[in-house]
């Protein structure tokens, strides 16, 4: 399927793909943090060689892992990234385009890697990804900002998958819910955590909307009690 969408340099778009026939595309922690660390190390002109730098993680805590991951050198970036988030069968990540090419050559790298990472580790061949990542461009500054409630708000899903047709019922449970969610960027508008893959973001390429991050969780408390 080929994609009617060409990248301009200093533009937003939000990327997203999911599994061939809506497939699982993270099994376990082990995947979801692969793909949180190639998101990382992808974000780079230079090749990406990932199992020379966990060669020897069997048996390794993810903390130490983490270290070696975030601790390489990247040299320029192809994409800024502003929010992401993995679901079970899809992922969604929010850039701003920083050379030509750039979007297409890292996800390119981040799709070639993960897909051949995960099928050697699950024994499985054939297509991994529903083709090609869908990519839209974010036109209007109201739009961007909601992409980060829309995008990081996804997990609710996973405890409530009607939530966005009957609306939260519960919101103390869901907000707790995403607190505890770990394979999103939430935490680092929501809380202000300066964990080791906060260096996945590059929060200064992006409008400040979120000054503090009450602002963020009051923007996110609004969506979740919106309703048509």
């Amino acid at each position: 399927m080929e994609r009617k969408i060409s990248f301009s340099q200093e533009e937003f778009y939000h990327l997203y793909n999911r599994g061939v026939n809506k497939s699982t595309i993270f099994v376990d922690s082990h995947d979801y943090w692969r793909f949180i660390f190639l998101l990382y190390l992808c974000n780079s002109e230079i090749p990406v060689r990932i199992d020379n730098i966990l060669r020897n993680e069997q048996g390794l805590p993810l903390l130490k892992i983490q270290e070696l991951v975030f601790m390489q050198e990247r040299g320029e970036q192809l994409v800024s990234i502003g929010a992401y988030c993995l679901m079970p069968n899809h992922f969604h990540i929010l850039v701003r385009a920083r050379k030509d090419c750039g979007i297409s050559k890292f996800m390119l790298k981040l799709s070639t890697a993960y897909s051949m990472y995960f099928n050697k580790r699950h024994a499985r061949t054939g297509a991994f990804f529903e083709g090609p990542f869908r990519a839209e461009h974010v036109q209007g500054d109201t739009y961007l900002k909601y992409l980060y409630a829309y995008i990081h708000l996804n997990p609710i899903k996973l405890i409530d998958s009607k939530w966005k047709e009957n609306g939260i019922k519960d919101s103390i449970r869901a907000e707790k819910f995403l607190r505890t969610y770990k394979y999103s960027s939430y935490l680092e508008y929501a809380e202000g955590i300066q964990s080791r893959e906060s260096k996945i973001l590059s929060k200064s390429s992006f409008p400040k909307y979120f000054l503090e991050k009450t602002h963020f969780r009051d923007y996110i408390h609004a969506w979740m009690n919106y309703s048509e």
